[in-house]
């Protein structure tokens, strides 16, 4: 709720009267004239005059305050956010910004950074004792900046698609209005500096190194530059995306926690070696699939993605077609395991998931942009539930 005053009608008047000198007259300076509704306010004060008399004493300054109509009045907030009748609580305003940088944020991109990040931790551990209080302060130093950095990478792509995601998403914080585009300046910058000072201070050359090659390629790939802009380019924005989530998260790590965290030699793994070959493949279908729900945003703004050139369909198949691969391959290096318990988890944990994923497949409406949206938020969760398989290949 928002009141104003205002302060008007500022009159001065004498009445003359030759020969006569009076007294003040006093009168009461609280009095008010208030009418119910939409109300006006009038007090009075009478000043004492050389020239006035008792019978012609009038007002000589007046000052009246108007009121607002006793309903509230909508104010909106310069990043969209508006405040009134329904949403006059604090909390309420807090709630709705909070919702608003969690849609920012590209909440599902987070989640599997620290599921990814979390589990690809654990390959260095070989004995209970290495889950010591050093392994999950050197995990939360990882984890951290680099949710910082997946933040700076994710906004930054808003900030230069604003007008791209009005047409193909236009719930996200910046392009529904939401949020002010100085808003969403100052939270990816924020983040970036935030990120790469904890990379600096924390002393790993590994998780630094993984923070500025995510910066490199994330900058590469949404700024509107010559030479840059890189998700212009089917290939190229495949690339920045398989080289982050296949091949940075896994090495760089893993180094940091088996060599600067845990103290022990570099030593290459077998669940090391088949998580990188498998997140390249998985890492390349989120790729081509994140493009097949928005073709009419990229062909009108030029975005020339494998959904605009090859067809939405044919691309939803070859993503398809490419985690059935992925899985069969994942079942034969888990029969390959000489330690059984890793062997049978390892070929019925793929299994399961291959079959899963044809039967939800053939469900999908490829007419419908919600359909195929759900169906490529479920890839993200096959891409969760792969690392809690990866420990078990040894």
């Amino acid at each position: 709720m928002v009141s104003l005053c205002s302060f008007s009608c500022f009159s001065l008047t004498a009445s003359r009267r030759q020969g006569s000198v009076t007294p003040p007259v006093k009168v009461p300076v609280n009095q008010s004239h208030c009418s119910p509704g939409r109300t006006q306010c009038k007090k009075t004060i009478i000043f004492p005059s050389r020239l006035s008399s008792p019978a012609s004493t009038e007002t000589v300054l007046g000052r009246t305050c108007k009121r607002f109509r006793e309903h509230s009045v909508l104010v909106t907030l310069q990043d969209g956010i508006s405040t009134g009748p329904e949403n006059e609580n604090v909390k309420d305003t807090v709630i709705q910004l909070l919702h608003s940088f969690y849609q920012f944020s590209r909440p599902h991109t987070v989640i599997g950074t620290l599921i990814g990040i979390t589990l690809v931790s654990l390959l260095p551990v070989e004995t209970i004792s290495d889950l010591s209080p050093t392994f999950f302060m050197g995990l939360l130093k990882a984890l951290v900046p680099s949710v910082l950095m997946n933040i700076y990478v994710v906004g930054l792509n808003q900030l230069f698609d604003v007008e791209i995601d009005k047409v193909n998403k236009p719930y996200l914080p910046l392009a529904s209005g939401d949020f002010s585009m100085g808003t969403g300046v100052a939270i990816v910058s924020a983040s970036l500096l935030t990120s790469l000072a904890m990379g600096i201070m924390f002393q790993s050359p590994p998780l630094l190194s993984a923070l500025l090659i995510s910066c490199v390629l994330g900058s590469v790939y949404s700024i509107e530059l010559p030479f840059l802009r890189w998700k212009k380019q089917a290939f190229l924005a495949a690339t920045c995306i398989m080289v982050v989530r296949a091949i940075v998260v896994q090495l760089a790590f893993f180094v940091h926690m088996q060599r600067f965290v845990l103290g022990k030699t570099i030593v290459v793994t077998r669940s090391l070696v088949f998580a990188t070959a498998f997140m390249c493949f998985f890492s390349a279908v989120i790729a081509l699939f994140k493009d097949i729900p928005d073709v009419d945003g990229d062909r009108d703004f030029g975005i020339q993605s494998f959904s605009v050139s090859l067809g939405q369909e044919r691309v939803f198949w070859i993503c398809v077609n490419m985690l059935l691969i992925s899985y069969g391959a994942a079942v034969v290096v888990g029969a390959s395991s000489t330690f059984l318990p890793s062997k049978l988890i390892t070929i019925f944990g793929h299994s399961t998931l291959a079959f899963i994923l044809w039967f939800r497949a053939r469900l999908v409406d490829l007419t419908s942009k919600d359909s195929i949206t759900s169906f490529y938020m479920f890839i993200w969760k096959l891409f969760y539930a792969e690392y809690f398989l990866v420990p078990f290949v040894r």
